[in-house]
Parts: C-alpha cells; structure tokens; sequence
C-alpha cells in the first residue's frame, strides 16, 4: 500500500476556485425546482376531478404562470450553469467552439421551452 505523501496520492497542484455566481445559480435552480413541484402538486388539487380546493374543476389560465416561470427560472439557472462549467473553465484555443456549442444548445434548450409553453396555452 503506498503512503499517502507518494506520487499516486498527490492532491493536484491546481484547484479552480469556484466562480461568483455558481452559488446564486444553484440556490435559483433548485429554489425554482422546489416552486414548480410545489406548484405542479397545487395546481393539482385545485383542478382535479372535484378537486378539494375548487369544487368546479376549473382552473383560472394564469395560475399557469407560477409553473411556467418556475420552469424557466429552472431553465436559465441550468444554462448559467451549464456555461460555467463548459465555456467560462476553457482555455482560449478552444473557447469558440465550446462557445458555438453552447449558443446552439441554449437556443435549442429555450426553443423546447418555448415551445412547449406556446402548445399549453394553445391548448386551453
């Protein structure tokens, strides 16, 4: 068994200080995450069959906007992430390519979005 201080069990010399705004994204995200399941669990009892909240069954539009924000808010918290991780920690030579990779997937990510919350609201 090799000793801790040997070559194999050396810590690496260069540890990448966490950026400023990691924190702020992971507490929206996972705030966001909370509100939508929440909201999603809500909305369910208010509109189910006899729902207990809302003998009719009927569901004011609006009220879709806490989970539709909540989604987005999901969204964008991921993608600042996503970016951190993929283009901010890149050296130079390869930062136009991540950079390219990454707008195609954030336009396709929020086109998704978009689109599903387009057909949701068509659909009422």
């Amino acid at each position: 068994m090799p000793k801790p201080s040997s070559p194999q069990h050396a810590s690496p010399k260069y540890f990448p200080k966490s950026h400023p705004w990691r924190r702020p994204l992971l507490i929206t995200e996972f705030g966001a995450l909370a509100v939508l399941v929440g909201s999603m669990f809500f909305l369910g009892r208010i509109a189910g069959p006899e729902g207990a909240l809302n003998p009719e069954g009927t569901l004011n539009p609006a009220w879709l906007l806490i989970p539709a924000l909540a989604s987005l808010a999901v969204f964008i918290s991921f993608i600042g992430l996503m970016y951190l991780r993929w283009v901010a920690n890149v050296e130079a030579q390869a930062a136009i390519k991540h950079k390219l990779i990454f707008a195609i997937l954030t336009l396709t990510l929020l086109g998704v979005w978009a689109y599903g919350i387009a057909q949701t609201w068509r659909s009422l």
